[in-house]
């Protein structure tokens, strides 16, 4: 297992206006890993995972306090390249989003707009992402189909694979697999578990089962703090804390 720390959080604090959604975080995600982040909704968890590539920067009155270092790195230091920060951080969201463009230019999208004009360049990245995304072999034959086309599962495949296509070391992943089947919903997590080897991986999760069965470590979370976070077998099976373990058992939320 590799220990080595990717992303450190310290003293996290995200207000919305005059509502603290994040109080004092404080986290060290490992390189390599699948990391969840479990809790009821409303807890926070989207919110921090949109600390790590400053999607929050988007939403009107938001506000950051505190550090969040990739590779030793302060991304809310003054002067970060937050485009450069979000083509290192990748994020695939609930609902499957793809462009209304064809299977291809999804993928070449974003090495496109990061200068790679070169087609058969883009050619290797589009087969290579969609090898990566497990999608390949079911869409090798009609790349210039719409992307809409898709099933669902596949719609989430293929956004996976249009984030790995800019080369990411980083994916964040919230809720990728809420709005689909249970099949489909078993292929991304099957995926995931094989993008973990080359990428570090945080996932917000509302199903237990799925981190339990997926991550290397889990965070619980609960109105705005990190209530515990450690090796996921150790939360599922002697948390430290006692809101863990109701939330667990499902006491609660």
């Amino acid at each position: 297992m590799n220990n080595k720390t990717k992303v450190k959080v310290e003293n996290l604090n995200c207000f919305y206006d005059d509502f603290q959604a994040l109080k004092d975080i404080n986290m060290e995600i490992k390189s390599k890993e699948i990391t969840a982040l479990i809790g009821p909704s409303g807890c926070g968890k989207s919110t921090f995972l949109r600390c790590l590539n400053r999607m929050n920067d988007l939403i009107e009155g938001a506000r950051i306090e505190g550090i969040v270092c990739i590779d030793d790195y302060d991304i809310y230091q003054n002067g970060t390249d937050v485009v450069s920060l979000r083509k290192k951080v990748g994020m695939v969201f609930q609902q499957p989003n793809p462009f209304p463009k064809s299977i291809y230019d999804n993928i070449a999208y974003g090495p496109r707009i990061h200068g790679i004009k070169d087609r058969s360049r883009l050619n290797e990245i589009v087969e290579k992402s969609l090898k990566n995304s497990a999608l390949w072999e079911e869409v090798k034959d009609r790349l210039d189909t719409s992307a809409l086309d898709l099933s669902g599962g596949q719609q989430q495949r293929l956004c996976i694979a249009r984030a790995l296509a800019v080369e990411p070391d980083i994916l964040l992943m919230d809720e990728p697999a809420s709005a689909l089947d249970p099949v489909a919903t078993s292929r991304i997590e099957d995926l995931m578990k094989d993008l973990a080897e080359n990428y570090t991986i945080v996932i917000v999760t509302h199903n237990m089962q799925q981190a339990a069965r997926i991550s290397d470590r889990t965070g619980f979370f609960l109105m705005g703090e990190l209530i515990e976070f450690d090796r996921t077998e150790t939360i599922f099976e002697k948390p430290a804390q006692q809101k863990t373990e109701d939330y667990i058992t499902g006491r609660f939320g």
